[in-house]
């Protein structure tokens, strides 16, 4: 297959996922190497193809097929060791951490892409964190960081918030 068509066969294969596909993946479904693939999705994105990187792979955002959804930014604060409690805490109410956000005194905002939907996903992302010597982006900011947090309905997402505030996870206001 040549390039063009290399190109259409991740968009399908993106799109017929319900999870994120890794470039490994796609490679070996595609019968080439991972840096091709790398290559192939960094042209479809300036090709205006809407290509997501997460931690555990790509996915192709389409909002007009999305499914109707709650979404709400939180500002979270914890330190290092209860990163996974609050991940476990949002996917165990029914919800999904979508993005993590700090404010950094050089860059200006920083978001990087999560798409954390379980256990499963908390961890994989904790410990390839811990394999790869890695410190999580809340570190820049003294553990102050703000969440994308998306469940199916609002009362989910009520549940998961209070949850959060619940185990002292939410940054609040001082009266």
């Amino acid at each position: 297959m040549n390039a063009a068509e290399r190109r259409t066969k991740i968009i399908e294969l993106l799109a017929a996922s319900d999870r994120p596909m890794s470039a490994t993946a796609l490679a070996a479904r595609c019968g080439v190497s991972r840096q091709i693939i790398v290559g192939d999705v960094a042209l479809l994105r300036a090709g205006g193809v809407a290509v997501m990187a997460t931690p555990r792979g790509y996915i192709l955002e389409n909002a007009a097929s999305a499914p109707a959804y709650a979404e709400r930014r939180i500002v979270a604060h914890h330190d290092d060791d209860r990163l996974r409690e609050e991940l476990y805490t949002i996917v165990d109410l029914g919800g999904a951490a979508i993005d993590v956000t700090v404010e950094h005194s050089i860059y200006g905002q920083i978001t990087a892409p999560l798409h954390i939907f379980s256990r499963y996903d908390a961890d994989a992302f904790c410990n390839k964190l811990e394999h790869s010597k890695a410190r999580p982006l809340c570190d820049l900011t003294g553990g102050i960081h703000l969440h994308t947090v998306r469940a199916p309905d609002e009362k989910t997402l009520d549940r998961v918030i209070a949850g959060l505030k619940e185990k002292g996870f939410l940054l609040e206001e001082e009266n």
